[in-house]
């Protein structure tokens, strides 16, 4: 039996790929795959604004969809073909002025409250903090392929692959980060902490951190920056700030611990090196 012939099975086919639109998100959450719809909620004050916003901007947006999408199957089901005839020719709105009106002012009004909205949230949660909001300050720069966290302590973390060394914060504090780059455009970003801030050579950029709970959280470079792209990962751990007093005191003994001497090696001790006096002196000529 064809499809043409039978309506059940023509509407099982129209509402398979809504199914499957539906089905296909949970299945992944519910497998533990990371495909989450959803913006990380945010440890961070900013990170959190974003989270809020996109909520907030979502609702509206999905009532469009709905509106759009249920009008266009509606259309699609009610008046195809097999059904109105080849002759038949729908119901003009053409001319119909308030109606166009309409539709011409609400997506106006809405992408404008949209706008405000976002500009808003950025001016409030995105300006580099003022000297007195700032608890730390933590420089990092940016390079191919790593990270180097230098601290107000007098110390500096490298990150490099294959391993991402953490960037360790305390809890509680904002901390403002100052991002640089020695070479190309970078992007630090931490999905749970915030949203991405670009490292730009020659050009200070600012973000700010402010995270109230322990933990560890990853990120990576959001920009395309050479070969080794994908092994500039990111680790930020934050911690109790007795914890992190502790961690910095100890990075910053090692950081003033002399580096050893280099030993010669015994081979090179044991054998006897000539003597100048002997190197120096003339061998004998054959007598005439």
């Amino acid at each position: 039996m064809s499809y043409r012939s039978s309506p059940v099975l023509r509407r099982l086919l129209l509402a398979a790929p809504l199914a499957m639109i539906a089905f296909v998100p949970g299945t992944a959450l519910a497998a533990g795959s990371g495909l989450d719809p959803l913006p990380p909620v945010g440890v961070s004050p900013n990170g959190n604004a974003i989270y809020n916003l996109y909520v907030l901007i979502s609702f509206p947006a999905l009532v469009v969809f709905l509106l759009i999408e249920g009008l266009l199957l509606t259309i699609i089901i009610r008046d195809r073909r097999s059904r109105r005839g080849p002759n038949y020719r729908p119901p003009q709105w053409h001319g119909n002025t308030r109606l166009e009106i309409a539709w011409t002012v609400a997506p106006f009004v809405l992408l404008v409250a949209i706008g405000a909205l976002s500009f808003g949230t950025l001016q409030q949660y995105w300006q580099r903090p003022t000297d007195q909001q700032t608890e730390m300050d933590i420089t990092i720069t940016a390079h191919q392929f790593g990270w180097t966290y230098a601290y107000p302590q007098g110390f500096a973390i490298e990150s490099n692959p294959p391993t991402a060394t953490p960037l360790v914060l305390p809890t509680g504090k904002l901390v403002r980060i100052k991002l640089q780059s020695i070479d190309v455009i970078h992007s630090f970003w931490v999905p749970d902490i915030t949203g991405k801030t670009d490292a730009v050579p020659g050009y200070d950029n600012y973000t700010w951190f402010k995270i109230d709970q322990a933990g560890e959280w990853r990120g990576e470079c959001a920009e395309l920056c050479g070969a080794g792209h994908y092994t500039m990962q990111i680790r930020v751990q934050a911690m109790s700030p007795a914890d992190f007093n502790i961690w910095a005191a100890e990075e910053k003994s090692k950081a003033k611990a002399p580096s050893p001497t280099p030993r010669p090696s015994p081979a090179a001790a044991s054998s006897p090196s000539p003597s100048p006096s002997a190197s120096a002196r003339p061998s004998p000529s054959p007598s005439s």
